[in-house]
């Protein structure tokens, strides 16, 4: 398994190749794509955990697995997996239930903001203090 830098090392290997031949850094095959199916798992499975709370708990809602769902950006489509609770009471926020298409702003904050050197994590609390 590749440690942080090493992947962070490949990525920006695969950018910069992509970026002087002209290939779009998103989409199908772009090299930020991972990043930001990785950064948006993260955000939703955060989000799944403020979900189950005690309450949720007590009622008997649990996490049940993913689903899988195709989101387009504005450089193509990518496959990413969303929570689901038993109850199916769990509404996520960052890509809403049956939404498919990436706000374009959102997707440029989420690689602006990596590109200025914050971690996923930091990421994740500003995107979750912006909704």
């Amino acid at each position: 398994m590749k440690n942080r830098n090493e992947e962070y090392e490949a990525l920006k290997k695969k950018a910069l190749e992509q970026f002087k031949t002209g290939q779009p850094l998103l989409g199908k095959d772009g090299a930020f794509t991972p990043l930001m199916k990785q950064f948006l798992e993260s955000v939703l499975e955060a989000e799944m955990d403020e979900h189950l709370d005690e309450t949720e708990r007590v009622k008997g809602s649990r996490r049940n697995g993913t689903s899988k769902k195709t989101v387009k950006s504005s450089d193509g489509e990518f496959e990413l997996e969303t929570p689901r609770d038993r109850e199916s009471t769990f509404t996520p926020e960052i890509v809403k239930k049956r939404e498919t298409i990436l706000a374009d702003n959102l997707e440029k904050k989420i690689i602006g903001m990596y590109g200025l050197g914050m971690s996923l994590r930091d990421i994740s609390e500003h995107i979750k203090e912006m909704l």
